[in-house]
Parts: C-alpha cells; structure tokens; sequence
C-alpha cells in the first residue's frame, strides 16, 4: 500500500491521461481485435501460442481472484482514492492483475515469438507498462502485477512449446482441448458453488464465468479448426486481407450483440463469449475456407 500512496502523490493529470491509455493494452477489445488479425489474416501458429496462453492463463487468474478474494485498494483502505476513470474497468477482486495478464499473454507471447529485436522491445516494454498502469492508477497492489506476470510467462512458455508448426495429430489436440476444457470447468463448478452458498456477489464472479465461456469455446474452435478445416490467412493482396478482417469483426460483433439481446447474468454471458470465440475459430474460419482462399 505504501507504493500505491507513493504514486498517488506523484499524479498528474497528463501522466493520468498517459496511463488510462496505456492500460487498455489490457482490455479485451484492443486484444480481441490483435488476435482476429493474427489469426484470420498473418499467421495461425501464432495465433494458437498467443491462444492457449491468453485463455489458460485467463482461467488460473480469474480462478485465483475467487479463490483468495483480495479486495481493490480502495474497498480495503476508503481514505485511498484510485484514478477516477480507471474504476469502472476494474472490475472484481484485486488479485491477481487481470489486466497484467491480458498484456503478458497476448502481447508476451507474441514478442516471445516475433524474432526481431526490435518487436520484442516494442511488445515487452507494453507488457511492462500495462503492468506499471496498474499501480500508478490505484486499482492494484504490487503483488497482483507481479503474480499475474509470473503465472502468464510460465504459461506463455508451456504454450510455445506444446503448439508446434508441424500437422499435429488428433489424438494431442484432443488432449490439449480437454485440459483447457478441464480448468475451465473447475473454474466454473468453484464458481457455481459459491454463487449457489451466497458466498460472493454474483458481480464479482463474472469475469471467471466469462473466462470460462470462452475457454471452452476456444478449446473446441482450436481442435475443430487444426483437425477438420485447416484455412489459411493468407491472400493475394492487402486489400482482400483488410476486407477479410472486417467482416469478421463486424460478424463477431453481430454475435455478441445479438446474444447480448436475450438479457444478462452469469449464464447468458459465458454463453456469450463462448460462442464469440467459436465465430473466431470455427465459423468465419469455414467463411474464409469457402470464399476468401479463392480469392
């Protein structure tokens, strides 16, 4: 608490600005949107790294949140105040950071694997600084940052390891999906449980309910796409490749928008991004599969 104090009194409202902006390195729609081109448009065996990192690691954050329950700094200490804009992202429990481990995931995995200099500076130096946004914003304590750094660099590692170029057989996708699967559905049975014994607040079991969701969706999409479909991202020029990439967004926003009309709750919003990961992995891959690669 003493550094989150110390930050506070260096704030500036041009370094608040610098760091709410920084921070949406973190937030799912900049990451989304990286991922989709990744995928869709550049290169896939990336994009699978990036994939199984960013969920596996997505479960073990937001499983550890509803297991330890570590209130934000200024639920634990009222006299401390956060940066104003930042609260409304910061939603359920403090620890550990699941902003640090959208960045570490997402970004981490793609520097670990991007072989320019250059590109691993730009994409750790964003890791690093989503991480720092954090504290200078007020919403974290040092050690959610560091263990959500810790944890998504083990798994950003295991995932560069067990996702491979070469065609990978049935029989090690399919055991890659039913352990993401696995943890998936831990998460969600720990989650039930202490919804059903009025433990926690519904509220701050929805980021774990919505991790799981679209775990699953993507441990199926991976299995069904590398086994059965097998597209490719490439195109003959850019303009199809930026056609290509905007009508899976607007797909996918049409998805998540539609489902969103049936109403809210644990429930219907990991049903959600359950099925916004399978239009990522499955449906508009057959989209491109059928249309695009004749391009």
């Amino acid at each position: 608490m003493d550094l989150l104090w110390l930050l506070e009194g260096v704030r500036s409202p041009f370094f608040d600005t610098v760091f709410q902006l920084i921070t949406r390195f973190g937030e799912e729609t900049i990451l989304i949107a990286i991922f989709c081109l990744m995928f869709w448009c550049i290169n896939k065996r990336m994009a699978y790294v990036t994939g199984v990192a960013f969920f596996l690691s997505s479960l073990a954050v937001q499983g550890l949140k509803i297991v330890f329950r570590v209130p934000r700094p200024w639920v634990s200490d009222p006299t401390f105040s956060p940066v104003g804009g930042a609260i409304n992202a910061s939603t359920g429990y403090a620890f550990p950071s699941g902003h640090t481990q959208n960045a570490a995931a997402l970004l981490g995995s793609l520097g670990v694997q991007f072989k320019q200099k250059w590109m691993k500076i730009i994409l750790f130096t964003l890791v690093i600084l989503v991480g720092f946004s954090r504290l200078y914003l007020g919403v974290h304590y040092l050690q959610d940052v560091a263990v959500s750094l810790l944890i998504t660099f083990a798994i950003v590692l295991f995932a560069q390891k067990v996702v491979t170029d070469e065609p990978v057989g049935q029989k090690g996708m399919l055991l890659l999906s039913s352990f993401i699967i696995l943890c998936a559905v831990v998460v969600i049975g720990y989650a039930t449980y202490l919804y059903q014994n009025g433990i926690v607040d519904p509220s701050h079991l929805r980021d774990s309910t919505r991790a799981a969701g679209a775990a699953i969706g993507f441990a199926i999409g991976m299995y069904v796409e590398r086994i059965h479909i097998r597209f490719s991202p490439k195109a003959k020029n850019i303009p199809i490749q930026v056609v290509k990439f905007i009508l899976g967004v607007v797909g996918m926003v049409a998805v998540q928008e539609g489902i969103r009309l049936i109403g809210s709750g644990l429930v219907i919003d990991a049903v959600r991004y359950f099925f916004v990961v399978v239009w990522i992995t499955i449906l508009y891959p057959l989209i491109i599969k059928r249309f695009f690669e004749k391009l």
